[in-house]
């Protein structure tokens, strides 16, 4: 690996994973020699069915997993190296934190563990869980949050030492209209200091909306990489919003489109996303109408 190789975000050479199945005596691959390399300040989306190997990708590049074979790089060193682990922050897609821990206790004990003071950790901790909505919880045993509010943390022990590379395993799953603001806002603020960004979703709303890049996951290998227009487009289908137009014009809209060739496939009254349900609704929003 040279130096150039070594300065990007991530590299990665025919890396693969394989897991004992039956008793050790059979083993299962999952990824099966993934090439990937990644420049710093990127923001990276995995994409790919369930089992794909979106969330052993990103163990292995949390150093959370070792590799069964293949060359790997994170931040210019070993993701296993202390220094790089500090760096990075990773968010698995379940809750692995002590539940009968406070939220302020455990942020506070994963700081001083990567290395913070535990003054720093807690001015730190503090100031995300504002962030994520749940200063207010700060004190509350972990066992006793929501779904929503554990997701929530998860986003801010991701984001507490501000990392240089931000590891995301399906971050939307199980956030509730909070949530989906307080990821916006860390991502935006991640991405406006440089860091690297890697999230894996099988939702292609994540993925459109907050990744300028994407790469698909299929038989344990990358199987295509592009933007998500590239990738979740098609160049013969377009699909139009309108708005304040009747529907016997709308009508009209559709016959001319069959006399010129084309095909409606579908029309269904507009409406607005859950997003911005919830967002209408929160306080200082303008509320929910019909």
């Amino acid at each position: 690996m040279n130096d150039g190789e070594r300065e990007g975000a991530i590299f990665a050479r025919g890396l693969c994973r394989s897991y004992p199945i039956k008793l050790g005596f059979a083993r299962r691959e999952v990824l099966r020699g993934v090439d990937l390399e990644l420049p710093r300040g990127a923001v990276l989306g995995l994409i790919g069915p369930n089992g794909s190997g979106k969330s052993t990708l990103l163990r292995l590049l949390a150093g959370v997993d070792a590799p069964s074979s293949g060359v790997l790089a994170v931040l210019g060193g070993s993701p296993f190296d202390a220094v790089v682990r500090a760096r990075t922050g990773y968010l698995p897609e379940d809750s692995p934190f002590p539940g009968e821990l406070s939220a302020r206790a455990v942020l506070e004990l994963i700081g001083t563990l990567g290395g913070m003071t535990r003054s720093a950790a807690r001015s730190r901790g503090d100031e995300l869980l504002e962030r994520v909505g749940l200063h207010d919880h700060a004190r509350l045993a972990l066992r006793r949050f929501s779904r929503g509010m554990a997701r929530r943390f998860g986003l801010a022990q991701a984001w507490l030492q501000s990392p240089d590379l931000i590891l995301l395993d399906e971050p939307s799953a199980g956030l509730d209209g909070e949530g989906f603001e307080a990821l916006d806002d860390l991502l935006a603020e991640a991405r406006g200091r440089g860091a690297t960004i890697v999230l894996a979703s099988h939702l292609s709303a994540d993925v459109h909306e907050r990744c300028s890049e994407l790469a698909l996951l299929l038989g344990g290998r990358v199987a295509a990489r592009g933007t998500p227009a590239e990738l979740l487009s098609r160049p013969d289908c377009w699909r139009l919003e309108i708005e304040a137009l009747e529907p016997a014009l709308v009508e009209e809209l559709r016959v001319w489109v069959d006399d010129h060739g084309g095909r409606v496939r579908s029309r269904v009254p507009g409406g607005r996303t859950l997003l911005e349900l919830y967002r209408s609704a929160s306080p200082g929003g303008k509320g929910v109408t019909g």
